[in-house]
């Protein structure tokens, strides 16, 4: 496995955990406008990271079918 494969995992867990962690934040009362930036900014980091995992695991998968 390449280092630019190790960093893609390495960006998409700060991200997964990024965005896992503002939506957990939810959980304690906020005001109506950091409700909505948790959510929107939590949603996509979260997204992102699962999308780049994704892409990593299928470079993976690429890179070793040759």
């Amino acid at each position: 496995m390449s280092w630019q494969i190790l960093a893609m995992y390495a960006v998409a867990l700060v991200f997964a955990l990024l965005g896992a962690g503002l939506l957990l934040a939810l959980a304690r009362p906020r005001s109506d406008g950091q409700i909505y930036a948790f959510r929107m900014i939590g949603i996509m980091a979260l997204a992102g990271g699962i999308v780049l995992a994704m892409s990593a695991t299928a470079m993976v998968r690429w890179s070793a079918e040759g």
